[in-house]
């Protein structure tokens, strides 16, 4: 797995790795009776044709029954409290960013109304384009999720989350990065022919260098909230197979 890059991150991290270990455990418990099970009770000269036989054994048919809902259930509540922990959100974040899912890119909103320095503005991605998302660290940011088209899938890896962006249907979530750095974002739903294509950046900063390119996208025409609108089918220009011959 990725580094983990958000406060909320290790929470399923942490859920990952104890899933192994139990697996691996009661894997190796499987595995060693079986082997001790073909050693004991291997065939040996001036046995019978067949060994005895047992219809029931209580004690440990209770065994193999109950131990089996005993792990279920460890992990279920294990997983229901990373789950809670990856869901919660703050009355008031610091930041709050509403984000479009279209085919195939995404719009980034950046509503700083609170923040007259800053202001609202926003950046759009095209196929051509890999839109850029940028983030101050230490500060927990909404994520408003929606679409204008078809079903798809925000999803940064280091987040250890993914949440689908549905149209008509307004979904969030909130992050706190942690760490500096850039990382790659991806649709995660199959949502047609460039599904593939349809990538961003992650770019966790300072807060005052994320003041700072808010502030230059605003003044680079991208000022105020783009609306969500149904986006218009996109083509790409490529290369026939016939033309390269």
């Amino acid at each position: 797995m990725p580094e983990a890059a958000t406060e909320q991150a290790p929470h399923v991290g942490n859920l990952w790795l104890g899933a192994w270990i139990a697996s691996f455990a009661v894997g190796g418990i499987v595995w060693g009776l079986i082997i001790w099970a073909i050693i004991r009770y291997r065939r040996r000269e001036g046995d019978a044709p067949a060994p005895r036989q047992t219809t029931y054994h209580l004690p440990l048919e209770l065994l193999y029954t109950l131990v089996p809902f005993l792990i279920v259930g460890v992990l279920f509540f294990y997983t229901i409290k990373a789950q809670d922990a990856m869901v919660e959100q703050e009355t008031e974040p610091d930041v709050v960013i509403n984000v479009i899912g279209q085919k195939w890119s995404w719009t980034f909103n950046y509503m700083e109304e609170g923040n007259p320095d800053v202001g609202v503005a926003h950046e759009i991605g095209t196929l051509e384009r890999i839109p850029d998302l940028y983030l101050p660290v230490n500060k927990r940011v909404r994520f408003n999720l929606n679409s204008a088209d078809v079903i798809h899938s925000f999803w940064v890896p280091s987040f250890y989350f993914k949440l689908d962006v549905i149209p008509g249907h307004l979904n969030s979530f909130d992050a706190t990065p942690n760490k500096l750095g850039t990382y790659d974002g991806k649709c995660a739903e199959l949502c047609g022919e460039f599904h593939s294509l349809m990538l961003f950046k992650v770019h966790v900063v300072s807060e005052e260098e994320y003041e700072a390119k808010i502030r230059e996208l605003a003044e680079s025409g991208n000022a105020g909230e783009r609306k969500l609108e149904p986006a218009k089918q996109a083509v790409l220009q490529t290369t026939a197979p016939e033309e390269q011959k």
